[in-house]
């Protein structure tokens, strides 16, 4: 079997299109549409309403990064919604607690909390592009919060726990804190099905639909917020959250085979995927058969070199060097691919060193006047650290766990500074059009499903919606290397696979959740015509008219 058996078929429309993980974010956003907004207002009514109806995932606790085209200009702006560590955030403090690395939740689950960048995104990307007001496109948002909405399957899945021996699900989580009862409505976490309200999060979306970012980083809410981090251990205080803004940086892009992929430069890992599309566009993929060993081989074997580099250079630029343009070189793609050979995989990728001159929602917006927006926002983990300010429903990210403690890494922790983000909206362009607006959500998988889906839909002509339902493999970059493949994959390709040296495990049901949530909107320039496709693996849809 080729494919997992989603039976969606692409969605087409003319109008305008959303796609996301979850159907009532989806249509929050195409109410924005219909009601005159363009892509960048039903983007943020849709990451809004996603806070509320899956609320493990993302919300205004967390970080956004966003990718805008917009037609007059015919140019892609690049949105960088992610808050850095506080003032005072140190090492020393880490490890004299003990610590090996920054804690993700307990005790001290304070020191993984950076300060969130998403409602000031949110509020730049309406105010530099949208057409309507944030009061306007929080209000689906609001209204499921405030009079309820009814549970998905996956989401409630998510809601209650984690498919890894071991790992602390998020219903766990959230019961070693009280607050974290605003999230246990009827005591524990909801069942598929189950109608749900969260009135603390819907009064604190209406305060910043009323008031702005305003409302968020200065008065009683970031009070609340300061105080509560702090009461846990981390170090974000009022003045961190005043002196918070958001950034429009240059994006990064890389040519493959007439396509011009589009990420959001470092701190976030898109340029992952780029090297990693550098290397394997030298590779004759499209004659190797989609679901072939060889073409997993050398996707995979690119993938590693990549996230080698990633993991290694990519840190915040305005604190620290991070050499981009020398990691995207076509010099330094030739030097990389030539470590990879037919027969052999890489047990664990070195980075190189180049010369010369860094748990989440996704989605995508494309509107009848060909503006797009790819747009992500996460709280990192699973209600991120697991704290959630009380009376507030604002739960907070642990991004802040992702800083190095190493000195000698660019990554390192220092005050006031952006740790590496995983999450990276994508576009691609062809011809001077956009092309593609996508992205894959999930922590590490995110770089690896860009390469994959750009992969299917560049090499083999797939449509947005079989490029998405096309079988994945998952690379366990933070630790093992472990290559991981869904269930039905031939026996055959898995065995050619560990022929080579690869590590492979297999995984089924929910596991494959974890290969990541891609939504993707492709527009064709002559006729307008928009083509959607969203994750099979989840809840979501994308919807058009």
């Amino acid at each position: 079997m080729s494919y997992f058996q989603s039976r969606r078929s692409t969605v087409l429309a003319r109008n305008g299109m959303v796609a996301t993980s979850q159907p009532l974010a989806a249509m929050a956003g195409l109410r924005m549409l219909m009601q005159g907004g363009n892509a960048v207002d039903a983007a943020v009514a849709t990451a809004a309403a996603l806070n509320v109806v899956e609320p493990a995932s993302t919300g205004v606790g967390g970080d956004m990064f966003a990718l805008i085209w917009m037609a007059d200009s015919k140019r892609v702006a690049a949105l960088n919604g992610s808050g850095r560590s506080g003032a005072a955030a140190n090492a020393q403090e880490v490890t004299a607690k003990g610590y090996a690395a920054i804690p993700r939740y307990g005790e001290d689950a304070g020191m993984s909390v950076s300060v969130p960048g998403t409602v000031h995104g949110w509020e730049t990307a309406i105010q530099s592009y949208g057409r309507m007001t944030l009061r306007e496109v929080l209000q689906p948002a609001i209204d499921y919060a405030m009079n309820g909405y009814p549970v998905s399957e996956v989401v409630a899945h998510g809601w209650k726990g984690s498919d890894s021996p071991g790992a602390l699900g998020c219903e766990s989580k959230l019961r070693l804190y009280p607050s974290g009862r605003e999230f246990l409505p009827g005591g524990g976490a909801p069942k598929y099905g189950d109608v749900v309200a969260l009135p603390h999060l819907g009064r604190t979306l209406q305060a910043i639909s009323e008031g702005g970012s305003q409302a968020f980083y200065h008065g009683e809410i970031a009070e609340r917020i300061a105080a509560y981090v702090r009461q846990c251990g981390g170090w974000i205080t009022t003045d961190d959250l005043a002196a918070h803004h958001s950034d429009w940086d240059e994006p990064i892009s890389t040519d493959y085979r007439g396509a011009t992929v589009w990420e959001c430069p470092p701190n976030g890992q898109g340029i992952a995927a780029l090297i990693a599309l550098n290397i394997a566009q030298g590779f004759d993929l499209p004659n190797m058969g989609s679901q072939s060993a060889d073409r997993y081989h050398y996707l995979i074997e690119s993938l590693k070199l990549g996230f080698a580099d990633a993991l290694r250079y990519v840190a915040d630029p305005r604190v620290t060097d991070v050499p981009i343009a020398p990691l995207l070189s076509s010099e330094y793609a030739r030097e990389r691919r030539a470590l990879i050979t037919p027969d052999n995989a890489v047990d664990r990728p070195s980075y190189g060193r180049p010369t010369g001159s860094s748990d989440t929602v996704y989605l995508t917006a494309v509107d009848g006047d060909g503006n797009a927006c790819s747009f992500i926002n996460s709280l990192y983990a699973g209600f991120g650290s697991g704290l959630v300010v009380p009376n507030t429903g604002i739960a907070l990210q642990n991004r802040g766990a992702l800083f190095s403690l190493d000195p000698d890494h660019p990554n390192y922790l220092q005050g006031r500074k952006r740790p590496y983000q995983t999450i990276i909206p994508a576009m691609a362009t062809r011809d001077g059009e956009m092309w593609l607006s996508f992205g894959v959500m999930g922590g590490f998988q995110q770089p690896q499903g860009h390469l994959q889906v750009v992969s299917n839909m560049v090499d083999f002509g797939m449509d947005p919606q079989r490029a998405l339902d096309a079988l994945r493999f998952s690379v366990d970059v933070e630790d093992t290397w472990n290559v991981r493949v869904e269930e039905d994959l031939p026996r055959e390709v898995i065995e050619d696979l560990r022929r080579r040296g690869h590590r492979v495990e297999i995984r089924s049901g929910y596991e494959r959740t974890g290969f990541g949530g891609g939504q993707v909107i492709a527009r064709d320039p002559e006729t307008g015509t928009l083509f959607g496709g969203s994750e099979p693996r989840k809840d979501g849809a994308a919807v058009g008219w």
